[in-house]
Formats: structure tokens, C-alpha cells, sequence
């Protein structure tokens, strides 16, 4: 069993603030360190968890990453569940609570790992948190992700949060934000 953060306290503190960093930032990358993460998941996947997880937030984990279920248990005692998701690759988001008109906020963050955040697909980012239009490079997602986020993005108010992890940096795409292919 590999350890949590380095640092808990200073660690998760600062993992914190990039994750609130990033969604209100779409599409802006950001780093963490202070943890080595169990295999499959990559360092961010492993920092996001640690932060957002305890024993009262329900995670949905992706069959192909059961292998680090005994290491997210151990440092977050989180249940089975789906206000959060972790998964190794874009799952079905219509599978997730997508929330309700009058609490939209009872949707699931699916945090995705991905294999870049740096090259790939470009992707055109607008809305809340991007003065003019952004554009963001990633690899590992599917094809038609674009249309995919499109009706995602169709549902707000409600709507899924992506949190997308490469390595030790990661990103976020609220569903707040619109993604065209760039």
C-alpha cells in the first residue's frame, strides 16, 4: 500500500485550491505533487481523490481501475456510489446523475484520466471563466467527444463536471462550458 500525500494537510490544501482553480479556469492546466499514486491511476487522478473523497462521498470507480479500490478505501473510506466517478476513459455520462432543475448541484463529477493534457485534439473552450474563447489540447478522449459534451452542455443548469487528469496535471470542464472542436 502505497502512502497518501506526502504532506496531508499542505498537500490536500493545495490540491484544493487547483481543483477550484481549474473549474473556474476551463481548459486552464495545473499541476499537483506530493503523491505517488497506485497503479492504473496517474499522480492527479490519485491527488483529486484524496482531496474530494472521505467516508460520506459515494464513488463510482471504473471496473479497469479495481486494482487501486483497496488504496482509495484505505485513504478515503469512500462508498460505492456516483457523486463521484473515476474512470481510466470517458464513461457513458448519461450513467451519472446528470442533477435536477432545483438542485443541479446533485450531479457527479466524473474525474477522467486521460492520456494528455498537452497534445492531442484541440478543443475550442467559451463560457463562464474564459474571457474570449481558450483552447485546449487533449489525448484519450473519444472522437466524438465534442457532441458528446454538446448535449451534456445542453442539459444546463444540470450536467456533468469533468475533471480530466494526465500524469500530474489536470484540467476541468464544467458543464457550464461549451467545447466545439477547434
Amino acid at each position: 500500500m502505497t502512502p497518501g500525500f506526502a504532506d496531508p494537510v499542505a498537500d490536500s490544501q493545495a490540491c484544493f485550491r487547483t481543483i477550484l482553480d481549474v473549474m473556474a479556469r476551463p481548459g486552464h492546466v495545473r499541476s499537483v505533487s506530493g503523491i505517488t499514486a497506485p497503479a492504473p491511476l496517474c499522480d492527479a487522478a490519485a491527488a483529486v481523490l484524496l482531496t474530494l473523497l472521505d467516508h460520506e462521498t459515494p464513488l463510482w470507480l471504473d471496473p479497469e481501475a479495481e486494482a487501486a479500490r483497496p488504496w482509495i478505501a484505505f485513504h478515503t473510506g469512500a462508498p460505492h456510489g456516483a457523486s463521484f466517478a473515476m474512470a481510466l476513459s470517458l464513461p457513458d455520462l448519461t450513467r451519472f446523475p446528470a442533477g435536477t432543475d432545483e438542485m443541479p448541484e446533485t450531479s457527479a463529477t466524473i474525474i477522467v484520466q486521460v492520456a494528455s493534457l498537452t497534445a492531442g485534439r484541440a478543443y475550442r473552450l467559451e463560457g463562464p471563466g474564459l474571457r474570449q474563447p481558450a483552447v485546449v489540447r487533449i489525448a484519450g478522449l473519444p472522437d466524438d467527444f465534442a457532441s458528446i459534451w454538446q448535449r451534456n452542455h445542453a442539459l444546463f443548469p444540470r450536467g456533468i463536471d469533468l475533471i480530466l487528469c494526465a500524469g500530474n496535471t489536470l484540467t476541468a470542464l464544467p458543464r457550464s462550458v461549451s467545447v466545439t472542436k477547434a
